[in-house]
Formats: structure tokens, C-alpha cells, sequence
């Protein structure tokens, strides 16, 4: 298996994302200054529990558009996991899975971090964050989230010399 290079600077990148989403949310303002650019910021989903996440997911992977670009993109079950450091993909015995923290953490109930791991789902590539994964991750925000996400990440990953 190829090593994963790039996965602490696409976590830098993603988490830089993310604290500009909390303080667009904290300002009351989706506008925001990008690198000399005016861009407004879409809402971020929140949710309450793993139920929610499994509804979420669900939908987003009934898109047309999603259907489209992965036809062949198989069931995802969701499930809360006891850690709270982190949520994950898993692909075991022909069955795909996402566990995020529940109850006892919340960083990980965002629409950010579940698209992360759906993007696991979409592109089971080695290494996990390589290039097709970075490619497949902003394609989905951009397809779910919109236009604006997408560029985003595209630029922040640039910044942190993803590939």
C-alpha cells in the first residue's frame, strides 16, 4: 500500500476550512474575504446524532448528480463510534461504513467532515489522500455544497501544497 503522504496537510487544509466557516457562523455573516477574493459562504449542515448523519448521507448519495458522476457507488451505513478524536471510513467484508463521535463530541457532526468521509466512499484509491481523493473531495463539496466550497478547498489545498 502506497504511503500517505499528503494526509496531514489535507487535514491542515480542511481544518483551515473549517475555522472559516465557524467564524463566518460566529460573525452572522456568510461573506467572507478569500485571498483578495468576496466570496458568501453557503450554511454548513450541523447534526445531532449518528440517525441524522445516516439521513444525511442518504440523501446526498440519491443526488442525481452524485448518481451521475459515481454510478457505481455502493450503500453507506452510518454509526456512532465511542472515540471522540476522530471520524473514519471503513470498508470491510464488502461493507462501507462512516463512525462519527456521538453524543459525548460534536466536532465531527458537520457537513464538512461527513462529505470528507463520503468522499472515502466515492474514491477508494491508495493512498487515502492522494490526488484522487483530494480531486474527488472537492468535486463533492462543489456538487453538494456549491461552487463556492469547492474553490475554496481547491485554493486552501494549493496553499498547503496538496496535490
Amino acid at each position: 500500500m502506497p504511503r500517505d503522504t499528503q494526509r496531514s496537510k489535507v487535514y491542515a487544509a480542511e481544518q483551515f476550512v473549517r475555522t472559516l466557516f465557524d467564524r463566518a457562523a460566529e460573525r452572522g455573516t456568510r461573506a467572507v474575504d478569500f485571498f483578495g477574493a468576496q466570496l458568501t459562504l453557503p450554511p454548513e449542515a450541523r447534526f445531532a446524532s449518528a440517525d441524522s448523519v445516516r439521513n444525511y448521507v442518504d440523501d446526498v448519495l440519491a443526488l442525481p448528480s452524485v448518481r451521475s458522476r459515481w454510478p457505481a457507488a455502493e450503500p453507506l451505513t452510518v454509526r456512532a463510534r465511542r472515540g471522540v478524536t476522530a471520524a473514519h471510513y471503513e470498508y470491510d467484508g464488502g461493507v462501507a461504513t462512516i463512525a462519527v463521535p456521538d453524543r459525548q463530541s460534536t466536532w465531527a457532526l458537520r457537513e464538512l467532515v461527513v462529505l470528507h468521509e463520503v468522499a472515502h466512499h466515492l474514491c477508494r484509491c491508495e493512498p487515502p489522500h492522494g490526488p484522487e481523493f483530494v480531486a474527488a473531495f472537492c468535486e463533492l463539496t462543489e456538487t453538494v455544497m456549491g461552487p463556492e466550497v469547492g474553490h475554496v478547498l481547491r485554493v486552501t489545498y494549493a496553499k498547503e501544497g496538496v496535490r
